[in-house]
């Protein structure tokens, strides 16, 4: 195992000791500082009981603190600027980061609360750019929400079955499926035109 795999694994183990509360503190830190990524929590808790109430625990806590942590980023944009994203990013991400956010909005802040794109960034430049935190947070909050409820739903609803489907040749069908959805989205993304933004 790598260094950086063992990181994530003791760090990922350190928060599951704390339950729900464990879940909260990582969400919320993960949205501005430290690049844990929640998912990592909620499907192994999503997977111990499809009981509703704690599936709506778990989908609760993950997306409220994860919106929380997105205002603490937002923050961190507005007080320290350009010279957190130029320490943490490199300029050409750097720039297309502030093209979805100047440009796209809160449209831009719903597909990094969404995706892949790490969230925090996002939130640091809708700080540096001073964008409405009524916009930022109620994208925000649509982007987490789809995202971990549909993780949380599927996971805690169907997880025996989905494991059996992963065990079988389901790996390979869901491995090309998610290659083919990210692909477009990967085109997009790298083919972002930040001419404007570095002008």
């Amino acid at each position: 195992m790598s260094s950086w795999s063992e990181f994530i694994s003791n760090g990922t183990d350190w928060f599951g000791e704390f339950g729900l509360a464990g879940l909260g503190a990582l969400s919320f830190t993960e949205a501005f500082i430290q690049p844990i990524p929640p998912d990592a929590l909620v499907i192994p808790m999503a997977a111990i009981s499809a009981e509703p109430s704690w599936l709506i625990s778990i989908f609760l806590v993950v997306t409220l603190s994860s919106v929380l942590g997105s205002l603490v980023a937002w923050w961190m944009g507005d007080k320290f600027g350009n010279p957190l994203l130029e320490r943490f990013a490199s300029p050409t991400a750097v720039a297309k980061f502030n093209l979805l956010v100047t440009k796209y909005g809160t449209f831009g802040i719903f597909i990094a609360a969404f995706s892949p794109i790490p969230y925090k960034v996002l939130g640091w430049c809708a700080g540096i750019g001073k964008m409405d935190k009524y916009s930022f947070v109620l994208a925000g909050f649509v982007g987490r929400s789809l995202r971990f409820g549909v993780e949380v739903a599927v996971v805690g609803l169907y997880g025996e079955q989905f494991l059996d489907f992963l065990l079988g040749p389901g790996f390979i069908l869901t491995t090309l499926a998610g290659a083919l959805l990210a692909y477009p989205a990967w085109r997009w993304w790298d083919g972002l035109d930040i001419s404007d933004e570095e002008e």
